[in-house]
């Protein structure tokens, strides 16, 4: 082939590739080409703005939804729930047969949700057996008794109660960290009333 055919050749090439995406067959046309030819058919091939700078292209399953724009709202709205770990929900059931018995569902439910409360919060241990173990907080650790269930009907509902919060039940409490009984005086001047629920008064 002449230098004439062979430049309208490239010339004819250049001008599809100008208006056409970067294919395969750009590589292979360019080496029957002159180098001149073939040096401005590779320049003018598209590229992305990504490879380009040197970046791989993401893939639109690979980009973050959590990469928000500025502007965007990213407050957490849901609460941290605790780990659960074992012999957890023994702890839990063991604290409201003891700390609830006889104040009903509503009343067991919500002692429970205040030990689940102080375990995620700092100034209590980070554990639902930890809370419950935790000193003299709750007085049936310290009255000498035996802590055995002994009680099988009262038992089998503390463990339903306990296995319900524990898997996430919606908060009664409001985040209330304490309580004591409503015919008692109230220890807990510094903290905010939530309420009373089965005969338990509730703070936060």
């Amino acid at each position: 082939m002449g230098l004439r055919p062979r430049i309208i050749l490239g010339i004819v090439a250049l001008l599809a590739l100008a208006n056409a995406p970067a294919t395969p067959f750009a590589s292979p046309l360019a080496d029957h080409m002159p180098k001149v030819v073939a040096a401005g058919l590779h320049a003018l091939a598209p590229v992305a703005p990504a490879a380009a700078a040197g970046r791989p292209v993401a893939r639109p399953e690979e980009v973050s939804r959590g990469e928000e724009g500025p502007g965007l709202d990213r407050t957490e709205v849901a609460k941290p729930r605790v780990a659960r770990r074992n012999g957890d929900l023994a702890c839990l059931a063991e604290a409201v047969y003891f700390e609830a018995r006889g104040t009903g569902q509503a009343g067991e439910t919500a002692v429970a949700h205040v030990v689940v409360n102080r375990a995620k919060a700092r100034s209590f241990p980070n554990s639902v057996c930890g809370v419950v173990r935790d000193g003299c907080q709750f007085s049936y650790r310290c009255d000498g008794r035996s802590d055995a269930l002994a009680e099988p009907a009262a038992r089998a509902r503390a463990y339903k109660v306990a296995e319900r919060v524990l898997a996430g039940a919606p908060d009664t409490t409001g985040g209330a960290l304490y309580f004591h009984s409503a015919k008692a005086k109230s220890g807990f001047k510094g903290h905010r009333k939530v309420g009373v629920i089965g005969g338990n008064v509730f703070y936060r």
